[in-house]
């Protein structure tokens, strides 16, 4: 007997604001599984842009990270109607997790990062940094969960989500959770959602810069943020440029 998939629904805490419409079966039920062997690092990188992508992309990955590995994911996704990258981790002892993701985009598009990070031995860390930047009916998300066992101790977990709205219409949406059952650990979550500053607007415009130049500039500082932990610089410049070519595509 073959199993059918059941479509999720927006009812689903993870699919709360995808575009649900746009999937079909065949979307569901690809993850890839990564595993990550004590002491090694592994770096993924995860780009959805207008080279590559289709009406609707579902990039989905399971993470195991042995003790002291590390894992490391930077992804930017500039296309599709309806894109999603969704991770799971899960962290041995000491194990390591780092991801920056940055989503760009306008019309009517919805592009999403989503996260369940478990910390399932005592002095595991992670770090989550994503930045989204929409404009005309485009939106942004990011789900992130963080869950630490109850023998999970020194634990160092921590999100940190902006989004930046250029036109009236975008939208970005942030839903962070934490559920945490041991008691010597630290953990944050930030969320902030925000225009231009027009202030930085006109200092640079007072200094012949023009209004394109300007935006591009100051969007270009704002979603570097999710790149800081990118050592390679090669690879850096490749993702900021591909988030830039959306932006200019719109200017």
């Amino acid at each position: 007997m073959t199993g059918t998939i059941d479509l999720p629904t927006r009812k689903d805490e993870a699919w709360r604001y995808a575009a649900v419409e746009k999937l079909r079966a065949d979307n569901l039920g690809t993850w890839r599984q990564i595993d990550v062997a004590a002491g090694e690092k592994v770096r993924e990188l995860i780009v959805i842009s207008d080279d590559d992508s289709g009406e609707t992309e579902l990039v989905q990955l399971r993470v195991n990270l042995g003790e002291n590995a590390r894992c490391e994911i930077f992804g930017v996704i500039a296309s599709g109607e309806y894109a999603r990258v969704e991770v799971k981790v899960t962290l041995g002892r000491g194990a390591h997790f780092e991801m920056g993701g940055i989503t760009v985009g306008g019309r009517d598009t919805v592009r999403e990062f989503v996260t369940h990070v478990t910390h399932a031995e005592p002095d595991g860390t992670s770090n989550q940094t994503v930045r989204s930047v929409h404009w005309g009916k485009g939106t942004g998300n990011f789900l992130g969960s963080i869950d630490v066992v109850r023998n999970a101790q020194k634990t160092d977990a921590a999100q940190d989500f902006k989004g930046l709205l250029l036109e009236k219409g975008a939208s970005v949406n942030a839903v962070p959770q934490l559920e945490i059952f041991a008691d010597d650990v630290k953990c944050a979550h930030g969320a902030t959602v925000g225009q231009l500053d027009e202030s930085a607007r006109f200092y640079m415009a007072a200094r012949g810069l023009s209004p394109d130049l300007s935006r591009r500039l100051l969007v270009q500082a704002f979603i570097g943020d999710a790149l800081v932990g990118l050592d390679e610089e090669e690879t850096h410049e490749r993702l900021m440029q591909i988030a830039l070519d959306k932006l200019d595509k719109h200017l």
